[in-house]
């Protein structure tokens, strides 16, 4: 059974519904409820539609186009989203679709609060596992925003160099990453930064971004909001099947191949 719940109701606030996505996420998988709320107002300010001007960068959390596909790949059918698990293929470590729409109704996803805030719980928790079994003790929220920046290959490296050797500098490890994010690994005089300097910076940043909402955004607990109901993707086609015999004016029957755009659509616009 999908874990979606329906918390668009008319009169629900965006803000609102964003909270409550991201505390179901949390719920679902575990993760933090702050450390997912600080990511999406570091990445997106709380925009479910929000776009980066100079990537593929997309939605809550910013997916690029490669890491909504392997998401999607890996964690797609525990939340009905099978159709898109199955036509999502790879080749030479690259993910694909095969038919271009089917692509963009994907990839079109990440604008879905629900679906883009579990995914990257998903993540994040797949990222959690992954940097504990390396590190032999527990990630914190920081250590996972860093899995986000460095990929978790060099979040595992940069966290066990900085538990043996927290005063040494990063950027010689990192060169690549600290000429593309130079204030990140260096400050303002040039002088590079420590390892504890860059996570304690990452740290004092994720905390803001989850504090600064307090006072204007109404939280959502980290369970589901009342009167949610989970639901699965036949019953997204059953509604819309519902709508279109109700309107005489549409022809054109229902097919049972309709099930997944009658799913997109209404998951797309959050009803």
């Amino acid at each position: 059974m999908s874990a979606f719940a329906d918390i668009s109701a008319t009169g629900t606030s965006t803000g609102n519904r964003v909270t409550n996505a991201i505390a179901m996420a949390s719920r679902r998988t575990g993760v933090d409820f702050s450390y997912l709320l600080g990511q999406a107002k570091i990445e997106s300010s709380l925009n479910p539609t929000a776009r980066a001007a100079t990537s593929s960068a997309t939605g809550l959390y910013q997916f690029i186009d490669q890491s909504w596909l392997a998401v999607i790949d890996k964690h797609g059918s525990e939340y009905g989203l099978g159709w898109a698990a199955n036509a999502i293929q790879q080749s030479g470590g690259r993910y694909y679709v095969a038919d271009p729409d089917m692509r963009k109704q994907i990839l079109d996803l990440r604008k879905h609060p629900e679906t883009a805030s579990v995914m990257a719980a998903e993540h994040a928790a797949d990222n959690k596992a992954y940097l504990e079994s390396k590190l032999g003790r527990e990630a914190e929220p920081v250590d996972l925003y860093l899995a986000h920046f460095l990929g978790v290959g060099g979040a595992s490296k940069f966290l066990s160099v900085h538990d043996r050797a927290p005063a040494a500098t990063a950027a010689s490890l990192f060169p690549s990453a600290a000429r593309a994010n130079r204030s990140i690994f260096y400050d303002k005089q040039g002088n590079a930064r420590s390892f504890a300097d860059i996570r304690d910076r990452f740290a004092s940043k994720l905390q803001k971004s989850s504090d600064s909402l307090g006072g204007d955004v109404q939280y959502a607990s980290a369970s589901l909001p009342t009167g949610a109901k989970t639901v699965q993707p036949a019953d997204y086609v059953r509604i819309e099947t519902q709508r279109l015999s109700e309107q005489p004016d549409i022809m054109v029957k229902p097919q049972p191949q309709t099930a997944r755009l009658a799913y997109l659509m209404l998951a797309t616009l959050g009803r």
